[in-house]
């Protein structure tokens, strides 16, 4: 009997082994995914989808507590929280949407996905939700659509958090004289120029099985167009200033959290935040050191814990 036993196990661990390596060479999508949906169980997450305005919205809720939106930024998904998500639903009940024409949402052919626009989509999430009182977190990208969102809907952002966020004033960087000459470094085509992508927002270089990474190259190439028609829109100076154009709105406490050697949004754009917010009942900062633009992914922990401190203190 436990020869048998041990005859069926040995099978067992056979065929999961030629399942898994078939998977990796032929479908490394599925064991990518499937490692997404682990993390979201861990942080103990839910997808669900909605219907709001012209977006077919998908996102992640979860937690008990105080509600905290989190928006990811340019050419990333709902994923990228996953992480810092797992240690703020013991606390807090978070929503964590992919933004209008990334991820699993929608997008809508030849349509605008400036920060304007996508302001004012997020109006229209929160309206279908019910959302009353929330600290709206937004990250890069989505940290220019949360900032502009506050300014003009404060009866529903308690507080406003802007980690690395696009949309301020900084001192010129390698970065900004490449978007602003008109190349896009978040296009690529093969293996190297994923790797120049991601030191340009990772501190270490991503240590990834190369399979994974050509997933990540055919959903580049496949959303080719879409990421340099946005990117395009993002260089126009009611843009890349829309959040300092509106500081002076901002009425209810804001945090400003920053990985000191962010490469692509310079971290003296917290200094033109601190000076910019002139109506704001309270303001914090907060920096990471060992970090680049990537804060929730490569210091969970620490941006977990500033998260915390400030949704608790507001």
């Amino acid at each position: 009997m436990l020869l048998r036993r041990l005859k069926f196990l040995a099978w067992l661990v056979a065929l999961l082994a030629i399942v898994l390596g078939g998977s990796y060479l032929f479908a490394p999508q599925w064991l990518l995914q499937a490692n997404v949906t682990r993390e979201a169980m861990a942080a103990h997450l839910e997808k669900h989808s909605v219907q709001a305005g012209d977006t077919h919205w998908v996102y992640y809720e979860g937690g008990q507590g105080p509600t905290i939106v989190l928006l990811h930024g340019f050419d990333a998904d709902k994923s990228v929280w996953l992480e810092t998500a797992k240690l703020l639903t013991p606390h807090f009940h978070l929503i964590i949407p992919d933004l209008p024409g990334w991820g699993d949402s929608s997008r809508v052919p030849g349509a605008s996905y400036n920060i304007d626009a996508q302001a004012g989509r997020l109006d229209a999430f929160v309206q279908t939700l019910r959302l009353q009182h929330f600290l709206l977190v937004g990250h890069s990208m989505g940290g220019a659509i949360a900032g502009v969102y506050a300014s003009e809907h404060p009866e529903h952002v308690a507080a406003l958090a802007l980690v690395d966020a696009f949309g301020l004033k900084g001192k010129e960087n390698t970065f900004d004289r490449e978007a602003l000459a008109g190349r896009n470094p978040f296009v690529y085509d093969d293996r190297a120029g994923f790797e120049r992508a991601s030191l340009l927002a990772f501190e270490k270089p991503l240590d990834l099985p190369g399979r994974f990474v050509d997933v990540f190259i055919q959903r580049n190439q496949r959303d080719r167009a879409f990421i340099e028609r946005s990117f395009d829109e993002l260089r126009e100076p009611g843009q890349y200033l829309s959040v300092q154009n509106r500081l002076g709105q901002l009425t209810m406490p804001v945090l400003g959290l920053w990985c000191h050697d962010d490469k692509i949004v310079d971290i003296s754009a917290l200094d033109s935040l601190r000076n910019g917010l002139t109506a704001a009942s309270a303001i914090s900062t907060s920096t990471i050191n060992g970090c680049n633009h990537m804060p929730m992914l490569e210091k969970p922990e620490q941006t977990a814990q500033i998260l915390t401190g400030f949704a608790l203190s507001h």
